[in-house]
Formats: C-alpha cells, structure tokens, sequence
C-alpha cells in the first residue's frame, strides 16, 4: 500500500500514484518538482485537490489561484485549468469522481 509521503521527489515534472480506484472516484497522490510543464487540463470528472505540503499557483479559468499547505479547491468536470508553478516537494492529493455513463 503506497505511503501518503513520498519516498522521493521527481527532479522534474511530476509523479502519479493512485491510491485507490473505487467504480465512483479515484484518489491519486501527485508529488511536484519546481520544474513542471504547465499542462492544460480539460477533464471528463469533477475534480477536488488538496495541497498535503508544500504551495501551487494554478490558473483556472483564467483566474490566477494560490493554494498552501492544508487548503482545497474543486474542480468542475470540462473547466479549464493548469498548474503554474509549484514548490518543489509539493505532495496532492486529488480526488476524481466518475461520472454515470
């Protein structure tokens, strides 16, 4: 069973591990190096984020938006966003919910 802190700390982008994939929602634990691609993000699921250590600036929608150690944010499924910049050794947790086909 995969530890909620990670062992290491991608030297760039960033690493992936599902912590549990449920029919209905998925938890992945994201770690991030200071050296990410700013991705554009257009998603199927709703989306809520975490920040477990650490800080990120993400642009949603075209708003600029700061999260710190301890703070959340839900992401409606098909809402643009990606990440800006992230300090390095930042730990997330991201709950996906599926959505009924």
């Amino acid at each position: 069973m995969p530890n909620l802190y990670p062992d290491t700390i991608p030297n760039t982008g960033e690493t992936f591990t599902t912590l549990l994939d449920h029919p209905h929602a998925r938890i992945v634990r994201i770690v991030s190096s200071d050296d990410i691609e700013p991705i554009l993000y257009d998603q199927e699921e709703d989306e809520w984020v975490i920040i477990i250590e650490g800080q990120a600036i993400l642009e949603v929608e075209g708003h600029e938006c700061t999260l710190q150690r301890g703070e959340s944010l839900f992401i409606p499924a098909h809402t643009k966003h990606q990440i800006r910049e992230t300090k390095k050794g930042t730990v997330w947790l991201t709950v996906h919910f599926k959505h009924e086909e």
